[in-house]
């Protein structure tokens, strides 16, 4: 899934959590993070702390991948 929002970052960690059956409560403890945290993430909450999102993720077993675009146009130095 391409992530290019809050919300779709959110709704993969809430898959995540759920396909492994587990609660908001319990999944907050296991990442180490408040509830609360944990539930804004899931809810794409745009001003979560990255550190933390970084945490939660390999807590969960999700890995991000990067890939980089290139920038065409006329303004680009060669």
């Amino acid at each position: 899934m391409k992530i290019n929002t809050a919300e779709n970052l959110g709704s993969i960690i809430r898959q995540k959590r759920k396909a492994d059956g587990l609660t908001l409560e319990e999944t907050a403890a296991i990442c180490g993070v408040s509830y609360a945290f944990f539930s804004a993430l899931e809810n794409g909450k745009e001003t979560v702390r990255l550190n933390k999102v970084l945490q939660v993720l390999a807590s969960l077993g999700i890995e991000l991948e990067a890939h980089t675009r290139t920038w065409s146009g006329s303004g680009n130095a060669s």
